[in-house]
């Protein structure tokens, strides 16, 4: 699978950045080359999950690839076909929202922007406590998308944070065989 290169792209759902990474060493051990991408939060901001430089040298530890973190960085991705794929996990409303509406002002929206000018697919995996309130009319746009495919997604603690949805991070292997083939892993919603 050496030939496969998928970028992982991490926005700030911070709390899952523990479940996020043996998904990303997982990928790199079957043999697919895996790209780190970090939003400038990500790569920029400790908190009570860990301290930003951990979670880059552990990215980058997994992968043997330094961090894409700037736009300025994310930008040939497109015209020079860099990615196979690209999964954003945890992907945040916040970036939910600026993909639907085509904002791309960070290094995993524009990573994003720039691999689909090749109709390539993109993978996303929810982390949102507002997916079924504020992000809900971004999930439905880009579901609607040709080439997005979706982790399949739950809501995580329906009695605390009853819009709060989060990925399976444990499917997100299958998911990417999934995708590259071209077709969205069901049940999306369980």
């Amino acid at each position: 699978m050496a030939e496969i290169r998928i970028g992982f792209a991490m926005t700030g759902s911070f709390c899952t950045f523990k479940d996020v990474m043996p998904q990303m060493r997982q990928l790199a051990e079957a043999g697919f080359r895996v790209t780190p991408i970090m939003s400038e939060n990500v790569f920029t901001t400790d908190t009570r999950f860990g301290r930003a430089a951990d979670w880059v040298a552990q990215a980058e530890a997994i992968t043997g690839e330094k961090v894409i973190h700037t736009i300025a960085q994310a930008e040939p991705i497109g015209p020079k076909k860099l990615l196979d794929l690209l999964l954003i996990a945890p992907c945040t409303g916040n970036t939910l929202g600026k993909l639907a509406c085509g904002i791309y002002d960070t290094a995993p929206t524009l990573a994003f922007k720039s691999h689909r000018r090749n109709d390539r697919p993109v993978l996303i995996a929810v982390s949102t406590n507002d997916a079924l309130s504020g992000s809900a009319a971004g999930i439905g746009m880009l579901m609607n998308r040709k080439g997005v495919f979706f982790v399949p997604f739950e809501q995580d603690d329906f009695r605390s944070k009853p819009t709060s949805c989060v990925a399976d991070f444990t499917k997100i292997y299958p998911a990417v065989e999934a995708a590259l083939e071209g077709r969205q892993l069901q049940p999306i919603l369980f």
